[in-house]
């Protein structure tokens, strides 16, 4: 009880820098915008934004339930691919330069210029946001995985066939425990994105979402709720990037406590 009670405070003491500067530059924009009598429609208040969001909370929470469903079944995808590719071309050297490259790749294609090609060739389904979520999540995710299964330790798995244990033996008790701190790394990463990418796939053509809100409100001069939908974007993949590391500590609790020395 005492240790979880000093782990608390000790996270709180961390994030304590982040909030003072946040605070800070939220009581800059407001003092601005006070000052200089911006009009609303170019830069609204801090103040506006949490007024105006929260009567429009109902509107708002529907569309981030929609972009939350988008985000979670796309990064699941995304995850089942990079797992199951990784596993494959960690088993073969060929295929590691084969593919490598190509995962590469995959991260030179402009997703500005992609996304509106998903929803000409597929329409305004669920089908184009996943493949727009999947194409940016998929890379660091898949990488991490191919660079924690590279870093096991050599001398266990020699230790292991020294023993007579199968290919697939090693990688079970070492290199996948190896590559799990670097998976989890990676998937902070490809959270963060995938809530970007929902968005931004939503924002080029969709029925709900934060995206088609924003641009909508954008279209009407409500800057107001654009900024309140940034936010609520924002507290989607905080929340996100929290959940990665209560998902480490029930599945890898040694990465995270070394981790957080």
């Amino acid at each position: 009880m005492t240790t979880s009670k000093t782990d608390s405070i000790g996270r709180a003491r961390r994030l304590l820098p982040a909030l003072l500067i946040a605070g800070a530059l939220v009581a800059i924009w407001q003092s601005y915008v006070v000052v200089s009598g911006v009009r609303p429609q170019v830069l609204p208040s801090p103040a506006r934004v949490l007024t105006q969001g929260w009567s429009h909370r109902v509107d708002i929470a529907g569309h981030a339930w929609s972009t939350l469903q988008v985000t979670m079944v796309g990064f699941a995808v995304s995850l089942a691919l990079a797992w199951a590719l990784a596993i494959v071309v960690d088993f073969s050297p060929w295929l590691r330069r084969a593919f490598v490259p190509l995962f590469v790749v995959s991260q030179t294609l402009p997703i500005i210029a992609i996304a509106p090609l998903m929803i000409i060739w597929f329409g305004f389904g669920l089908l184009p946001k996943i493949l727009v979520i999947a194409l940016v999540t998929f890379f660091p995710v898949a990488i991490g995985l191919l660079e924690g299964f590279a870093a096991a330790d050599r001398e266990a798995g020699a230790l292991l066939r020294s023993m007579g244990a199968s290919r697939w033996q090693q990688f079970r008790y070492v290199r996948l425990p190896s590559a799990l701190p670097r998976f989890f790394t990676a998937l902070r990463i490809g959270i963060t994105y995938a809530v970007v990418g929902a968005v931004f796939a939503e924002y080029v053509g969709a029925t709900s979402g934060l995206g088609i809100y924003m641009s909508t409100q954008k279209n009407s001069f409500r800057t107001d709720l654009v900024l309140a939908a940034v936010v609520v974007t924002a507290a989607l993949s905080l929340l996100l990037y929290a959940l990665t590391f209560v998902v480490e500590r029930m599945v890898a609790p040694w990465a995270l406590t070394r981790s957080e020395r």
